[in-house]
């Protein structure tokens, strides 16, 4: 939803200062994995809409659920409570890593395939893209049998379509016309 990236934008803009300033993407990319998978348990959205918890309350479920966080991220915590976003964690995490990945020039492509591929077929596939992007690619891979055959990559805005399913829309278009 536009809506609520609009709302997780700041937030992930301050946890990617924070970060940086402490040399600290890393960790803090792993601790917005795990709040952005607790908030988006069913369980805890009830808790985050429950009027019965305090904010003291639900800050304190969120601290205990996330695991080992330094002061900071406790912080962070308190302030999405306070502010009452924690159901933007998703977004805040989606925000934070694509932040991140620009600073290490780093873009996401993910590949949709017909049939699973085999590591030698994926690294050759990463090789191309990175030599082509000239960055270094990480890739999630997902399979999608309505393709017939091939692959469908998504590299930023980029779509490179190679499937056999998007072959046959094409010539499908060239012969209306």
């Amino acid at each position: 939803m536009a809506e609520n990236v609009t709302i997780a934008r700041p937030y992930a803009d301050a946890a990617f200062a924070l970060a940086r300033g402490a040399n600290a993407l890393g960790p803090w990319s792993e601790v917005l994995d795990r709040l952005a998978l607790v908030a988006a348990d069913s369980a805890m959205q009830a808790c985050f809409t429950d009027p019965k918890l305090s904010a003291d309350q639900l800050n304190k479920l969120m601290v205990d659920v996330a695991g080992d966080l330094n002061a900071e991220q406790q912080n962070f915590i308190r302030v999405l409570v306070e502010n009452e976003r924690l159901q933007v964690l998703p977004e805040i995490r989606d925000l934070f890593v694509a932040l991140k990945n620009e600073h290490e020039g780093v873009l996401e492509a993910k590949i949709a395939s017909a049939f699973p591929l085999d590591d030698a077929a994926l690294a050759a596939l990463k090789a191309d893209l990175e030599a082509r992007f000239k960055v270094v690619i990480n890739v999630t891979v997902s399979i999608d049998p309505e393709l017939i055959g091939g692959v469908r990559i998504a590299v930023g805005d980029e779509v490179i379509d190679a499937s056999v399913r998007g072959k046959l829309a094409n010539m499908a278009a060239a012969l209306k016309n």
